[in-house]
């Protein structure tokens, strides 16, 4: 296994890391996610830790709060030994109050999810969405308090605009608070939006980055092909994914993978695994050969050419007004910067 620091913390995490939004112990509001139970759960997580994970993810909102409750009890007495992260924010119950970034929303879902989780103190509190009701500012309050109260250690956020982030680190730069660490986003070769602007931020703020759904749900292990494959892809369609470029990026996923005898999914974890933005990557599997496939990808280093590849076909014109910035830059200066010998 290979390890990072997260962000400018000094917190060390797995770059391969668990995601338990599958486990449920009979939720059935979306089988195509929820469909873990006890028996796979205990194993698929101990085959992580025997691989050298150290870092696992849940939610409080993954099957209504199960996932939770089953992460804890599988890891057990090998709590001590793992970084936990889970999250607020997202809907929880019918009630007005029960969802979103509010004081009282985030002092409420930290006490249920210690609960759940079974432990005294969460490792990383991530705040699930943003949440455009609540200013910034009464979130970074409540989440310092939780932090100064012993019952969280560090923060992130997650599918959070840039510029929120960049405010959101400001802020708590300006008076004193608890900053986030890291940045927990969606980023695969089938959506690489993340760079052309959070990237940029993201490495301004010495934030760190997990990826969640770097298969774009599977898509990217070439199961979909041809309408086949029962994954969550086949009734839960979240991301918006240009489908009309996907057959010629698989094509060079698969067309790799034969020549370095790995997966589809090992190649395409191992494009995210070379990105130096990269912290760690969430492995999310319901399956214990799929997990083992998976875990398999921190062994393969890809070629530059390979990365190359990879790079070509899966490039995306950046939004302005970044293709702006790009195509009338000032090229003169530029290459006389890239020529200047090192010192």
């Amino acid at each position: 296994m290979q390890y990072r620091l997260l962000g400018r913390s000094g917190l060390v995490v797995s770059r391969l890391a668990f995601g338990a939004m599958t486990f449920t112990a009979g939720n059935r509001i979306n089988p195509a996610l929820y469909r873990t139970e006890a028996g796979e759960a205990d194993r698929l997580v101990g085959m992580a830790l025997d691989a050298g994970v150290t870092f696992f993810d849940t939610a409080d909102v993954y099957a209504g709060g199960e996932s939770e409750a089953m992460l804890g009890r599988a890891l057990g007495a090998r709590r001590k030994d793992v970084v936990l992260a889970t999250k607020v924010g997202g809907r929880t119950g019918e009630g007005l109050n029960e969802a979103g970034l509010s004081r009282g929303r985030i002092m409420a879902a930290v006490d249920a999810s210690l609960a759940r989780l079974g432990t005294d103190w969460i490792d990383v509190y991530i705040v699930h969405r943003f949440d455009p009701l609540t200013p910034i500012e009464e979130t970074l309050r409540a989440l310092d308090d939780i932090v100064r109260a012993g019952k969280v250690r560090y923060l992130g956020f997650s599918n959070w605009p840039a510029w929120g982030a960049a405010a959101a680190m400001e802020l708590a730069r300006a008076h004193g608070l608890a900053p986030f660490t890291h940045g927990q986003m969606y980023y695969s070769l089938a959506g690489r939006d993340i760079e052309h602007d959070y990237l940029d931020m993201a490495a301004r703020y010495g934030l760190g980055l997990s990826v969640w759904s770097p298969l774009s749900g599977g898509l990217l292990t070439g199961k979909y092909r041809g309408g086949d494959g029962d994954g969550r892809l086949a009734t839960f369609d979240m991301m918006p994914i240009d489908r009309s470029r996907i057959d010629a990026l698989l094509d060079t996923i698969i067309a790799i993978a034969g020549d370095r005898a790995a997966s589809p999914a090992q190649v395409a974890l191992g494009w995210l695994l070379s990105r130096p933005a990269v912290t760690s990557i969430i492995l999310g599997a319901s399956k214990a050969v799929q997990l083992a496939d998976t875990l398999g990808a921190v062994d393969l280093a890809l070629e530059a050419e390979e990365l190359a590849r990879l790079d070509a076909v899966s490039a995306t014109e950046a939004p302005y007004p970044g293709w702006f910035l790009q195509r009338y830059g000032d090229t003169v200066l530029a290459a006389a910067l890239a020529n200047l010998p090192s010192s």
